[in-house]
């Protein structure tokens, strides 16, 4: 009989590994991808680029490896959501990788920039700001979604199939309805990172997810229902 210790474990490390690196990747950059863009200061920092795209790399590894470790958990219940709810979290992280490229791009489009002297040329800062722009989709709407979608699969899961106490899991559907709430309006309204909105809507889902790590780590699934559920 398998307990999936080591599964609750990892994923509740992971949860905190994701949630860290989410919020630090904001960090090495501060107001510098503030649109407009400085161009020339942003190819000065290049370091504190590449280190946003690492930190934006630990962000998509473990959005993905969230899912993909309670896969082998929820597929007893339901293995079409199980399936979803990974594919849902995976796609999330190929979207923060893509937010990440453009990044990149943008870093290297500020070299090229400052090195012919057109740093501040209209052609320059509009190519900057697409690719600002499309980095704040990705990562405040489309992202967003691909995120909510695989939460709302396990959370669902995990409510149905008791495998931690209904409170948690029922607080993490509430508080994912909540988050979509929030990424809704800000497709909208075009509004995305910390606003006021943002912050409210999400802060409920941010707790719920540190509760639920620390659950898994210290007592891991209920393990009747997993009894319940062994062939």
């Amino acid at each position: 009989m398998k307990s999936y210790r080591g599964n609750a474990i990892a994923v509740g490390l992971l949860f905190i590994a994701c949630s860290a690196a989410s919020i630090l990747s904001i960090v090495p950059l501060g107001s510098m991808l503030d649109t407009p863009v400085d161009l020339a200061k942003l190819a000065a920092n290049d370091n504190r680029v590449v280190l946003t795209a690492l930190i934006e790399f630990v962000w998509a590894a473990t959005a993905a490896g969230i899912a993909i470790g309670l896969y082998p958990v929820l597929r007893r219940h339901n293995r079409a959501l199980a399936l979803g709810a990974a594919a849902g979290r995976v796609v999330e992280g190929v979207l923060v990788l893509v937010a990440t490229l453009s990044l990149l791009v943008l870093l290297s489009l500020s070299q090229e920039a400052v090195a012919a002297g057109s740093a501040g040329s209209s052609s320059a800062e509009a190519s900057a700001n697409l690719l600002l722009a499309a980095r704040d989709w990705v990562h405040g709407f489309v992202g967003s979604l691909a995120f909510a979608l695989g939460a709302l699969m396990y959370y669902y899961l995990l409510y149905r199939a008791r495998l931690i106490p209904r409170w948690l899991s029922g607080w993490g559907l509430v508080a994912i309805g909540l988050s979509v709430v929030a990424t809704v309006y800000a497709g909208f309204t075009q509004e995305f990172g910390f606003t006021t909105v943002n912050n409210v809507l999400n802060i409920p889902i941010g707790v719920q997810e540190m509760v639920l790590a620390v659950w898994l780590i210290v007592k891991g699934f209920n393990l009747s229902t997993v009894r319940s559920i062994e062939p």
